[in-house]
């Protein structure tokens, strides 16, 4: 089978709009690393780091300092940005609609999430853990998006690869925490292996986050970076085999210049 590098969405493909959840194939990175690891929060070399990211740029068609990628911190924030940063935000989430620019978060079990609405040419990237999702960064990236010129009942979102449910073993406080914040969330957990013991399902939460919010299309690539070592990087798989580190996926979306 040959080797997936970039997974795509039909739902994205639009004129003058490129984007790919990248896999973990085509880099130079090795180790647990191996291959393309988007990672500069790793202990990877950086130079192989820079060199991986650089090849998604290329793949996305824009400049090495065009694939924008915010330092992460599980937050409800989200940025706009119209050129290259010298200084990563602090963010979850970034929103542009200038020419030239590749928007990317990274994941490694958590979802990564593209946004397009391409009659406005807004594009925006999420990273969406269970804090993020709870906490609003899919709404806010949807609000950013507003505030460019998007409507929100044309915006397309597009969750790429993430934990599946049957990987994603939570216990009670995860469960309550949720629940606390509406009753209802409880419909994205289903009973685990022992007591208080749960499986939360996070696509289904984040689509229905989105869907909840006027999003007006919504597709999961229903990939599943637990269950898939040879494609994905996962945190969680990497902490159950005793790995020392683990590798970041990248996706990403870029706004070109029309045709």
């Amino acid at each position: 089978m040959k080797p997936e590098r970039a997974l795509v969405s039909a739902a994205l493909r639009a004129p003058g709009i490129a984007h790919a959840f990248f896999t973990r194939e085509g880099g130079v990175s090795d180790g647990v690393y191996a291959s393309l690891n988007g990672g500069v929060g790793s202990r990877d070399a950086p130079e192989a780091v820079a060199e991986n990211r650089r090849r998604m740029a290329a793949a996305l068609g824009v400049a090495p300092d065009a694939l924008l990628i915010p330092y992460q911190t599980h937050s409800p924030d989200a940025v706009i940005v119209t050129g290259p940063f010298a200084e990563r935000p602090r963010c979850d989430a970034l929103v542009a609609a200038t020419p030239g620019l590749a928007l990317g978060v990274t994941g490694a079990d958590c979802g990564m999430i593209l946004f397009a609405e391409p009659q406005a040419r807004v594009v925006g990237a999420a990273h969406a853990g269970w804090r993020g999702a709870l906490g609003g960064v899919l709404e806010a990236t949807l609000e950013a998006m507003e505030r460019l010129g998007a409507r929100r009942e044309r915006i397309v979102a597009a969750l790429g690869p993430a934990i599946g449910a049957k990987s994603y073993e939570v216990g009670a406080e995860f469960y309550g925490a949720f629940v606390e914040a509406d009753e209802g969330y409880a419909a994205f957990f289903t009973p685990g292996p022992g007591a208080e013991k749960f499986h939360f399902d996070l696509p289904r939460f984040i689509g229905f986050r989105l869907r909840a919010a006027g999003v007006g299309l919504f597709e999961d690539l229903a990939r599943d970076t637990y269950a898939e070592p040879a494609h994905f990087f996962s945190y969680r798989r990497s902490v159950h085999l005793g790995e020392p580190d683990y590798g970041r996926l990248v996706s990403a979306i870029a706004l070109l210049d029309p045709a």
